[in-house]
């Protein structure tokens, strides 16, 4: 029935054996297509490698559908290899990033195997609206937002200047791109101190330096461009005021092509090193109810204005009086979003193949009021980092490799096994630990035996900051004021032995 009408019952779910299906939908004056096709995915090639490759595939796995990985030389040995039904080299010759970048030899590898759709997990090229444009050109799907949208949002100027066109609120600050350090002073001179510049085309906290005094503008403007540039090829700024101590807190979003677009709560992202994360919360402890509702209703409002398609997250900065602003959208998956999984009982991944298949939000079962909370979850990040060399990565053969495990326990990851390799050539995550449970104090306590329960030698780690930050010191609501008090002390109850140790971690 290739190229007919279909017309679905309230709720059904289509066929795999229909080959193309089409329903009408009432969208007038909305930004998205008056018509959605349903088209099954039988084959999903994953863009990346390790965890996050890994992730997907068991997703696939789980629903019928073939899964097909790429990887690098470097990478012929790796564990998201042998986990894909399929798998194939690309990039021979090219350094080993760069084989992950290599757009034209991914869509021929995708091509060449009959592969449907293609997801891109998160970094290398999840946020290149020219790697979307090419999956569909080369009438593949992209699992993720349209490139349109990934355009939009991965500039930081324009995906700005959406949210005031949207209504939501947003930190003063440049209303484009700034390219010299003589308009980086004339703003804050404007402005005030202290002020934050950050990549105008990228993110990841690369390219990101706090000015606190004007003699520092020059310079910090110049190291922060020359990062962005290495890091984005465009050493653009954006400058914006600095909110002292604020929480992180991003807001989990899912829309379909129909128009439909659905929150599934925050994460409270605060606790970082480097403007990296590293232990994240969902929900956010201690969010004022009333706060919480306005920031997922602002997050919804601006996907909808935008269009917005499949997963994503807005992120905000939360002050102590109860404001908050937008920062950026990440349109993709992000790294924590396990998280949410386990507090709505929700699998992202799988959620974002039916979207780019075309199935809508109410068919899938997920309209906001079926869509609840259930208890808390912690995310620990252990990567394979020196904390003695002030967080150096490390590589060798991991020899022994226990983990903690146990009820309330999951673990993500590519390379924690003994026998694996770690590279110096990609990220150096190690595992994601995540532990959930009926309330935050529970919660902690299970990722504090699962973290005591790892042994891993051969290359050095850092599960002792995960311990620190997120563990030792027993995360727990604070009984008192929790406006009236920093983040380190609202919402992680440090131990005064501990201290000391929190040096090495910056809070937003």
């Amino acid at each position: 029935m290739l190229g007919a009408c279909f017309s679905r019952s309230k709720g059904a779910m289509p066929s795999r054996h229909h080959q193309f299906l089409v329903w009408s939908l009432t969208n007038k004056g909305r930004p998205y297509s008056t018509q959605v096709e349903y088209r099954p995915i039988r084959s999903v090639l994953v863009a990346n490698r390790g965890e996050i490759a890994i992730r997907v595939f068991r997703a696939c796995t789980e629903l019928g559908i073939r899964s097909v990985a790429i990887y690098s030389e470097q990478d012929k040995m790796h564990m998201h290899r042998q986990k894909a039904d399929e798998s194939y080299i690309v990039g021979k010759g090219l350094p080993p990033v760069q084989a992950y970048l290599n757009i034209p030899e991914i869509i021929r590898v995708a091509k060449d195997n009959d592969v449907d759709a293609i997801h891109p997990g998160y970094g290398f090229l999840s946020e290149r609206s020219d790697f979307a444009e090419a999956v569909i050109s080369a009438g593949l799907r992209f699992i993720g937002p349209s490139p349109r949208v990934v355009q939009q949002m991965g500039d930081k100027v324009a995906a700005r200047q959406a949210a005031i066109d949207a209504g939501v609120a947003v930190v003063p600050g440049t209303p484009g791109p700034v390219t010299t350090s003589d308009e980086a002073k004339e703003f804050c001179l404007k402005h005030g101190l202290p002020v934050i510049f950050k990549a105008a085309y990228g993110g990841g906290g690369r390219g990101m330096r706090v000015v606190r005094k004007m003699e520092e503008v020059e310079e910090m403007f110049q190291r922060a461009s020359s990062e962005a540039a290495a890091a984005f090829g465009n050493g653009a700024m954006f400058i914006e005021k600095f909110i002292e101590r604020p929480r992180h807190i991003e807001v989990q979003l899912l829309g379909d092509r129909a128009g439909n677009v659905v929150h599934l709560y925050e994460r409270d992202c605060s606790v970082q090193r480097r403007h990296q994360k590293v232990v994240e919360i969902a929900p956010a402890p201690n969010l004022d109810p009333k706060v919480r509702d306005q920031m997922t209703a602002q997050a919804v409002k601006l996907a909808k204005h935008v269009g917005y398609e499949n997963a994503g997250t807005v992120e905000f900065l939360a002050d102590e009086t109860g404001n908050f602003y937008f920062i950026e959208v990440n349109a993709r998956l992000q790294v924590e979003h396990t998280v949410t999984e386990e507090i709505t009982g929700i699998d992202l991944v799988q959620s974002q193949i039916r979207v780019a298949e075309g199935m809508t939000l109410p068919e899938l079962g997920m309209t906001q009021d079926k869509i609840k909370p259930q208890g808390s979850a912690i995310q620990c990040r252990v990567t394979t980092e020196d904390p003695a060399k002030n967080f150096q990565p490390d590589t060798g053969r991991i020899e022994v490799f226990r983990s903690g495990e146990g009820m309330g326990i999951r673990l993500d990851g590519a390379s924690a096994f003994a026998g694996a390799i770690i590279s110096p050539y990609y990220d150096s995550l190690l595992v994601k630990v995540i532990s959930h449970s009926g309330d935050l104090s529970a919660a902690a306590s299970k990722m504090n035996r699962a973290l005591r329960e790892f042994r891993v030698r051969g290359v050095k780690y850092s599960i002792k900051i995960a311990e620190v930050t997120g563990v030792q010191g027993r995360l727990v609501p604070y009984a008192g004021q929790p406006s009236a008090l920093p983040l380190s002390r609202r919402a992680v109850m440090m131990s005064a032995c501990d201290l000391a140790e929190l040096a090495s971690v910056q809070y937003m």
